[in-house]
């Protein structure tokens, strides 16, 4: 139900972390995240630790769902001197291609301890059902030639 499309995206996240880059809102860095299924619903979930909550942005156009996150810096002022920074800061970002199967009317996000989680059930005519087979045989009338 839920498609990867882009093979490179590890190697962007690997390179990011060996070397230290942020992601900016014209080529943001990549946001590691799970996804599986829970019965009815698909579940993702994105490791977003030290964004605020109103630093996420959740869109959704044509069964394309775009995750866009900001970690900004810690406030500062003339009498802080940083002694280590290792923590990302920057633009995030992460789509996701839908499958027609999903219900995108009906997802539900949370945001609890640096993550955020996603949940999008499965639409009713994407769950499995019994098909009841017609056709009494006792209905039917004889036809003789």
């Amino acid at each position: 139900m839920l498609m990867r499309t882009d093979p490179f995206r590890e190697l962007d996240r690997l390179t990011q972390q060996v070397l230290g880059t942020a992601g900016t809102w014209s080529k943001p860095a990549a946001m590691p995240m799970d996804a599986y299924r829970a019965g009815d619903e698909f579940v993702v979930c994105f490791d977003l630790p030290g964004v605020a909550p109103d630093a996420i942005d959740l869109d959704i156009e044509r069964n394309v769902l775009t995750v866009k996150a900001e970690r900004r810096p810690l406030p500062g002022g003339d009498d802080v001197e940083m002694h280590v920074s290792e923590r990302p800061l920057g633009v995030f970002s992460r789509q996701l291609f839908l499958g027609d199967g999903l219900d995108t009317d009906r997802i539900a996000a949370d945001y609890e301890a640096g993550v955020l989680t996603l949940r999008i059930p499965v639409a009713e005519k994407a769950k499995p059902r019994r098909i009841e087979i017609g056709g009494d045989r006792s209905d039917r009338k004889e036809i003789r030639a």
